[in-house]
């Protein structure tokens, strides 16, 4: 029965972590529902739009660059927690805009949040896990990001009105609620056994340890991580993880992140219901209505992606994924090329491809690259390495936010413009065949650089780094 319950406890203990996620997606989705409406009510273009968006991306930059050397000193919980506050304030900071500027500094202070948990909460559940559930419950920060962003898609759709230009406040407002939740819950959890051991809490460990671990095997775990702590004697710092041994983590953390945001999953999470109208669809609610739809989509094949990421492994869902979101971006760019000749069925049939793109990127690069990233650096420098991938993530996502629109127009051409709501946009049909390409290129680096590190203890895969192992041979090593 002990063992029975101390499974339980790590599964309760992730889902708490787990909601650093949850508002990670809140936050990120939430904008997507509001810009329908804070767009008209500032009376601002596409352009500023894009710098609000990109705002909340480039504060996350700030948080994942700052936060890998803070994590390592102060602990993953605290910083989970310190990220839980920031997470309410910058909810109530974004409601109270008045201007767009005062929006941009809101956005900008909330993503500080969103960089930080995006890397600490993952590495806290990688460091809290026994090696063989262990990629089901670092995923589960990916399955929380999923279901924050389907609950800022319902909310959203909640306090849309079409009568009331100020209804985006409260679409903001509502994010206090996880936060607090947050808060309150990493407030009764352990902190990571690693990070104890590592500064010499042995008596704090064990007790963490004996929350989560078979009584059998705490003494075994114990000595396992000394072992590691113990060849790794040295403070880590930038130069360390920049040997060449760390070469291949490095270009793991960093190339799974940049494909990962670069097929554009974004465009759709964050310009939803804009694209949407591009489609065809006739006022903001309706479009809200689809943006909900890719929610759920996006949350169930996550929950899927849960069961088959321990038993796949992680090679075979990364080709599965990519192929599909290739095949699902040129069929999307078709569907925009022949918008005019197709008619109403275009609408449906941009709708069901999108599902499509949501449903493969589901089940492989979303949360695989969190995943693998909290997998491939060894204990020593595991804070910044993580830290690394999530600055990636949050480079490359500011790019594409950023840039959507502008190579929407840059690719539309003369006479395949589209109209939205009564005025002539840009077509986004070059665009998604642009991030097809990125998605074929994500297949070809994929062959040789995405480990399979399914089962595999953490400190074996620092072993085959340190034997000058590549990355596509890590599971026929001889262990």
């Amino acid at each position: 029965m002990k063992t029975e319950y101390n499974k339980y406890m790590v599964y309760f203990i992730a889902m708490i972590a787990a909601l650093g996620g949850l508002l990670f997606g809140f936050d990120t989705g939430v904008i997507s529902g509001a810009i329908p409406y804070f767009q008209p009510y500032f009376s601002i273009d596409d352009a500023a739009v894009e710098s609000i968006t990109t705002a909340g991306l480039l504060g996350a930059i700030v948080g994942a660059l700052f936060c890998g050397r803070v994590t390592d000193l102060l602990g993953r919980k605290t910083v989970i927690l310190a990220s839980a506050v920031i997470f309410a304030v910058g909810a109530i900071w974004s409601g109270l805009a008045g201007s767009p500027a005062q929006l941009i500094v809101a956005r900008l202070f909330l993503g500080v949040a969103i960089g930080v948990s995006s890397f600490a909460v993952p590495l806290y559940i990688a460091e809290i896990s026994p090696a063989r559930i262990r990629g089901r419950l670092v995923s589960l920060f990916q399955l929380m990001i999923t279901i924050g962003i389907l609950v800022s898609y319902l909310s959203d759709l909640f306090f849309a009105d079409n009568a009331n230009p100020a209804c985006w406040r409260p679409m903001f407002y509502i994010g206090v609620v996880p936060a607090v939740i947050l808060f309150a819950g990493m407030w009764l959890l352990p902190e990571t056994p690693c990070w104890l051991l590592l500064k010499g809490r042995e008596d704090e460990s064990r007790r963490a340890l004996a929350r989560i671990e078979d009584p059998a095997l705490i003494e075994t775990s114990l000595s396992r991580t000394k072992d590691e702590i113990a060849q790794n004697r040295e403070r880590a710092g930038w130069r360390e993880i920049f040997k060449p041994w760390l070469r291949n983590a490095l270009i793991i953390a960093v190339g799974i992140m940049f494909f990962q945001q670069s097929v554009g999953i974004n465009t759709i999470m964050y310009y939803c219901p804009k694209i949407f109208l591009m489609a065809g669809f006739a006022d903001n609610i309706s479009a809200i209505w689809a943006s909900v739809g890719v929610g759920i989509v996006n949350v169930v094949f996550t929950i899927v992606s849960l069961y088959f990421v321990d038993r796949l492994g992680r090679r075979k869902l990364y080709f599965l994924g990519m192929s599909g979101i290739l095949v699902s971006l040129v069929c999307l760019s078709l569907c925009f090329t022949f918008n005019r000749d197709m008619g109403d069925a275009g609408k449906w049939l941009s709708i069901i491809t999108v599902f499509l793109y949501i449903i493969f990127f589901a089940i492989s690069i979303g949360p695989l690259g969190w995943l693998i990233v909290t997998e491939v650096f060894p204990l020593k420098v595991r804070g910044l390495g993580s830290s690394i991938g999530s600055l990636s993530v949050w480079i490359f996502n500011s790019i594409v936010a950023f840039t959507f629109f502008k190579i929407v127009n840059a690719f539309t051409l003369p006479g395949a413009e589209i109209t939205v709501q009564g005025e002539q946009a840009g077509n986004p049909a070059g665009a998604f065949l642009f991030y097809a390409l990125i998605a074929l290129a994500g297949i070809i680096w994929g062959y040789f650089y995405i480990p399979e590190t399914k089962g595999i203890p953490l400190e074996k895969i620092e072993k085959h780094w340190k034997e000058g192992g590549s990355p596509r041979k890590l599971k026929d090593a001889n262990f």
